[in-house]
């Protein structure tokens, strides 16, 4: 869709615009100071109207995080079927995000509600960042390691979910890894060992990973025994809960995937599987790997992981 669109006009002062399939968008407005925009917003992934606002803040604000910049202020987007639901319902939607929002410390300034034949929620965020760190997918290095900061598997926990079949402990785990915030990406930003930058989310981690491979012009090893995955979510994958978005990911990108020979359905369907507010990706030298997975886990980011490397290469993804 966006291949249709004029090219931009030059413009010196955007640093990052949509051309390389960032997170946000970067405006420069002194050697100091850069503003952050981005927008995310979709209907609800889960039952609980609160959840499902502390969800969808949650996964909006990423996107600042993934671009290395600390958000400032939020707009709220919503739309709703007021003669369908309650006004005690739209509340709790909105105080779901008003409450991932303050755990950010930002302030939900305002905003614009619809009308909606289905509830819509989420968030339009402006942030500040560095203009000497922004972190951008496309800068990876060869022999960069790759660290993951989350679990895989939200999309399949939520698969299960849809049929009623998710128990509590895998909701319990679903939601806690949605509503936990990137913010780390804001302390990653300013060390100079952090190469590339960006967040798992819809297209899956190998739809990401391309992404870095094909931004950077290298080739990805990923390493399956590394992967963190959500405790909860191997044994629904292997019972065959899968989504629809995750066959259509492997359609777009899965020429550029090399998969190891006996890889078995399930394992395919967590590589693609797309996550909702998702973990941050790093790339990083060997030698920064302990550094990094230490700041990861001083914000409570305890499943971060090396899951492979950068290498000269056509831009690929090898699975091993």
């Amino acid at each position: 869709m966006l291949s249709k669109l004029p090219p931009q006009a030059a413009n010196p002062a955007l640093l990052v615009g949509y051309e390389t399939g960032d997170d946000a968008a970067v405006y420069k407005i002194n050697d100091e100071q850069a503003v952050v925009a981005t927008t995310d917003f979709f209907m609800p992934i889960v039952d609980d109207h609160f959840d499902f606002g502390r969800i969808s803040a949650t996964n909006a604000l990423s996107d600042i995080y993934a671009i290395g910049g600390k958000p400032i202020m939020a707009l709220a987007i919503a739309g709703m079927p007021i003669n369908k639901m309650s006004n005690e319902d739209i509340q709790k939607i909105l105080a779901g995000g008003q409450a991932a929002c303050h755990a950010a410390g930002v302030p939900i300034a305002g905003g614009h509600t619809i009308d909606a034949p289905e509830p819509i929620y989420g968030l339009a965020v402006i942030g500040l960042v560095h203009p000497d760190n922004i972190k951008r997918n496309s800068d990876a290095r060869d022999g960069d390691a790759i660290i993951l900061g989350k679990g895989l598997g939200v999309g399949i926990l939520g698969a299960a979910m849809n049929t009623d079949e998710l128990d509590p402990d895998g909701y319990t785990e679903m939601v806690e890894s949605t509503t936990k915030l990137n913010a780390v990406g804001a302390d990653l930003a300013a060390m100079p060992e952090v190469h590339a930058l960006t967040d798992v989310t819809g297209f899956g981690l190998l739809g990401h990973l391309y992404e870095l491979c094909e931004g950077a012009g290298l080739a990805v090893a990923l390493n399956w025994d590394q992967l963190p995955i959500l405790d909860t979510a191997t044994a629904y994958a292997q019972k065959g809960y899968a989504t629809g978005a995750g066959a259509r990911n492997w359609q777009s990108f899965g020429d550029h995937v090399v998969l190891p020979d006996g890889i078995e359905d399930w394992q395919k369907n967590l590589l693609v599987d797309p996550q909702t507010s998702g973990g941050l990706l790093v790339t990083c030298p060997p030698a920064a790997v302990d550094d990094i997975l230490a700041v990861f886990q001083g914000q409570g980011l305890d499943k971060a992981a090396v899951v492979g490397n950068m290498s000269a290469g056509e831009p690929k993804v090898t699975v091993e």
